[in-house]
């Protein structure tokens, strides 16, 4: 497959040149993604989230089996990587506190990782359709959202995040 992540704007898009975007790319199928470590980056879009990820020490995702995925892995001041329970996350936050609140807490993720870390897989992953392709989706154990994945090229997904009450797409980048 060829290069393609030279398609993904730098300095980020508007959310219909986002959609633009994703719609163009071809399926990134649960049995070609599901190894591997992905670091995650954002995708500007003017979303209340844009941010959010990056100031609170956000790592990636990992897929280890298609029922074996660790949704959000955070890394500590150290730059230790470890995975987190979305539980232990106040995601209804997002969007809702300005980004650079989460600034102290991210020089502080050693301390609090204890109370978020866990070691047991908290989502899965499955071809689903969206927007009219069958592509890799990861659907979340315990709370109402669904990341849906294009491929951008074979080591970079485009993902959208599918939160329900979220009213505005928010989409991210994963390399491995």
């Amino acid at each position: 497959m060829t290069e393609n992540a030279t398609i993904l704007p730098a300095g980020g898009c508007t959310v219909a040149q986002a959609w633009e975007i994703f719609d163009s790319l071809p399926a990134a199928p649960v049995a070609e993604v599901t190894i591997g470590r992905w670091r995650g980056g954002e995708l500007p879009t003017g979303h209340p989230m844009d941010g959010t990820l990056t100031e609170s020490g956000w790592y990636g995702k990992q897929f280890d089996a298609a029922d074996e995925v660790h949704p959000l892995l955070f890394t500590d001041e150290r730059g230790t990587v470890f995975a987190v329970d979305p539980r232990r996350v106040p995601l209804s936050l997002a969007g809702k506190i300005p980004a650079h609140w989460l600034r102290p807490v991210r020089n502080r993720l050693r301390a609090f990782a204890p109370l978020l870390r866990t070691r047991k897989p908290t989502a899965r992953l499955r071809d689903i359709e969206y927007r009219g392709v069958v592509s890799a989706a990861m659907v979340y154990d315990h709370l109402p959202i669904i990341d849906h994945f294009r491929r951008v090229d074979d080591d970079t997904l485009l993902g959208v995040m599918d939160m329900r009450g979220m009213p505005e797409p928010y989409f991210f980048v994963l390399r491995r």
